[in-house]
């Protein structure tokens, strides 16, 4: 598949220094070590181009790993004629969404799902095997310095064993197995320096929930973060992983951790299991052959890990470079229903907050050590009465081990109540979800409204000794063992951010951008505002409906919006009515203008296709979360950005002028009668008030023609068949 052809004008002339790929100068082009690993799998560069950030390359990644979304990935590979995958040994399939759910329907869906893994050759594990980001760090697909990506947003995590991994959705999945290839702008640049050490009883959950509650105003959204300092080196990798797992709620598209002596030594101790497979000894002539070489994490590639200096070079680039002291901070607990909002865990135990509901589960704490750290507060304990306490490990390679050393044993006697190993409650699928006015504490990444059961519930996120604490309790509270004389004061911890000017800041202005053939000169229609940030993708597109690959566009389009506003739907179908069909020129359509970091979180293409189905063809907001932004262009949905407009429209509608109350009047989505036009060509648009008809005009940066192309054919999976067909005739 080759790239779009006017792919480095998408962000317009504004910002020079984004291109295909930045020229190497004659003196050496400085990068991060991120930016070198993508330069390892960018193709089709024209020699002598350095990766930089900002930059739109074509990338061959190592891996790309599909779960329950297989089956729709499979459909998307099969409408645009491919009928071979055009490297076997680049996808992976694990099944670890709907593991709970045993209908003929999902096991039906399964079982074709391994069909076709099997007629392709494709590595698939099955459901049960574990969810599978943590299969990927087990069985070595996501690897120090190589780049793997997975149609999940939280493939960030690999950057816990220093692989740069990088969330796609489901369009990119099916385009890599027909070309190997898809295409991904490189993210800016953030370091986060990680200093001091930790306290006793503070781990890795508590620096991240800490983060993302200290950073709260989008500074590192849709970047790629680097991890450094002296006090990563006293983060064991199960801490690191976790942390890079919820670089994802953090905002960011990658959360990278070096390569360093601690991690080494932990694949050392993966490797000498891996070779006591049997009861082979090479030292001793048993007779017993030695187990087979496991295929990516073996002696010779880790030699080869071991020998190699990729770091990032010193007068590298970044564009923000935040500092946070690990010796500041105490147990923090998340929420209710925000990864914004973190509290010390002391405060939260004077607030006495009872809970329904306690979780072990997920990617992000149900590894052998946080099982270990749950059963060392559960030991001798029971589950308070009117708690419900679910545990499911991350794999069954974890739960074995974890079996093994007796705590998965103490966690069941204790009163846990076990599901697979699986995604679960984390998603919002099968048993034990939040009820209406429950509260529950959890272990996993995300407590956004809605996502783990009722949107009239609370949700708090938590490590794994403050959930099993809680569940022995009753209320929000630490183990015992938590020693307060041990910790540091009980107050915000030290953090600090400083900012590398640079010219993508620069305001926007009028631009005259040739238009593709085929594609709008202006949309236009009746203009619609939600007076919110971080609009997420469960509340566009709310999660018990993702994995029901039955759903029409036109179910799609009835349920959309329905976790921010149930009201929306029918709004929006309402004023459709009355729009002509496209002649060419301009297309009437409901223009959505939202807050900032809209379409955030999970990496669900239906939150754009739904919006797109119900009558939206435009959305501009302050700024996008990256996942949904890719969504919208492979579907055709064009995004545009303007903080002006956001702003006009928060002073003059917004309940007390802010986002996030609603309209004046307590809607969640406001409609005053205002219409809307957008020139794609000079990037103007004019916002008309129905009170006195009065117009006022907005400059935009107009999408490119790469993204006006895609449109055209209907999104990337059109484009691809283009491609295809292309290559066909020659």
């Amino acid at each position: 598949m080759r790239l779009p052809t006017h792919l480095l004008r998408q962000h317009g002339r504004a910002n020079l220094q984004r291109c295909f790929a930045t020229v190497v100068q004659e003196r050496r082009t400085p990068q991060t070590v991120i930016e070198k690993v993508v330069q390892k799998y960018a193709v089709g560069m024209p020699q002598g181009k350095a990766v930089k950030a900002g930059d739109y390359v074509m990338i061959r990644p190592e891996h790309v790993m599909t779960h329950d979304n297989t089956g729709p990935v499979i459909s998307k590979f099969n409408s645009i004629g491919a009928t071979k995958i055009h490297n076997p040994a680049q996808p992976v399939f694990t099944l670890d969404h709907d593991v709970q759910n045993k209908s003929p329907k999902n096991l039906a869906k399964y079982a074709s799902i391994e069909a076709f893994a099997r007629k392709q050759g494709v590595d698939f594990y099955p459901a049960g095997r574990g969810i599978g980001h943590q299969v990927l760090v087990e069985e070595g697909y996501a690897f120090p310095h190589t780049l793997t990506v997975a149609s999940d947003s939280h493939s960030n995590m690999y950057g816990g064993v220093g692989c740069v991994g990088t969330p796609i959705v489901r369009t990119d999945a099916a385009a890599l197995w027909a070309t190997g290839k898809t295409w991904w702008q490189v993210p800016r640049m953030v370091k986060v320096e990680l200093k001091g050490k930790l306290a006793p009883g503070v781990t890795g959950k508590d620096v991240i929930v800490a983060l993302c509650g200290s950073f709260n105003q989008d500074e590192v959204l849709n970047a790629a973060l680097e991890f450094t300092g002296d006090g990563v080196a006293a983060l064991a990798v199960d801490d690191r992983l976790t942390i890079a797992n919820m670089t994802t709620e953090w905002g960011a598209l990658v959360g990278v951790f070096p390569v360093d002596e601690t991690l080494l030594q932990w694949y050392d101790r993966v490797l000498a299991k891996l070779e006591l497979r049997t009861f082979s000894n090479p030292k001793s002539p048993s007779g017993i052959p030695p187990p087979p070489e496991h295929p990516r994490i073996n002696r010779k590639r880790l030699d080869a890990l071991r020998a190699t200096t990729l770091q990032s070079d010193k007068d590298a680039e970044y564009s923000s470079h935040l500092v946070f002291d690990l010796s500041t901070l105490v147990p923090h607990v998340s929420g209710p229903n925000s990864v914004k909002v973190s509290t010390p865990l002391p405060v939260l135990e004077e607030a006495n907050i009872k809970i329904q509901k306690a979780y072990l589960v997920s990617c992000t704490n149900s590894r052998v050590s946080d099982i270990a750290a749950a059963a060392a507060v559960m030991k001798g304990n029971k589950v308070a009465p009117g708690v419900e306490f679910y545990i499911a490990a991350a794999s069954s390679a974890v739960q074995q081990e974890s079996e093994r050393l007796g705590d998965w044993d103490t966690l069941i006697l204790s009163g846990a109540k076990v599901l697979p190993a699986g995604c679960g409650p984390c998603i919002g699928l099968g048993v034990g979800l939040l009820e209406e006015g429950e509260t529950g504490i959890s272990a996993t990444n995300r407590n956004y409204k809605g996502r783990m059961g009722h949107p009239k519930a609370q949700a708090y996120l938590a490590s794994p000794a403050v959930v099993a604490a809680s569940a022995v309790k009753g209320y929000i509270c630490g183990p015992a063992s938590l020693d307060p004389a041990a910790l540091p004061p009980v107050k915000a911890p030290t953090f600090s951010i400083s900012n590398t000017p640079s010219s993508s800041a620069a305001s926007v202005t009028s631009l005259d951008e040739p238009l593709y053939s085929g594609f709008p000169t202006k949309f236009a229609g009746p203009l619609l505002f939600a007076p919110q940030d971080n609009l997420n993708t469960d509340g566009i597109y709310p999660g018990k409906y993702t994995y029901r690959d039955d759903i029409t566009l036109e179910g799609q389009a009835e349920v959309v919006m329905e976790n921010y506003d149930p009201a929306f739907a029918g709004l929006v179908a309402e004023k459709r009515k009355v729009f002509a069909p496209f002649d060419g020129a301009v297309k009437e359509g409901v223009i959505l203008v939202a807050g900032y970091n809209f379409g955030t979180g999970s990496s669900r293409e239906q939150a754009a296709t739904a919006l797109k189905a119900a009558g939206v063809p435009l959305v501009v907001a302050g700024s996008f979360g990256d996942i949904f932004k890719r969504n919208a262009i492979n579907n055709g949905l064009v995004c545009l950005e303007s903080p002006e407009l956001v702003s006009d429209l928060t002073e003059r509608y917004a309940k007390d002028g802010k986002r996030g109350a609603g309209g004046k009047n307590g809607e969640l989505t406001v409609d005053m009668g205002m219409t809307m036009e957008v020139g794609m060509k000079d990037g103007k648009a004019v916002v008309i008030t129905a009170s006195n008809n009065e117009g006022k005009t907005y400059d935009m940066r107009p999408v490119g023609a790469s993204v006006q192309e895609l449109w055209v054919c209907g999104g990337l999976e059109g484009f691809i068949l283009k491609e295809i067909q292309a290559e066909a005739r020659v």
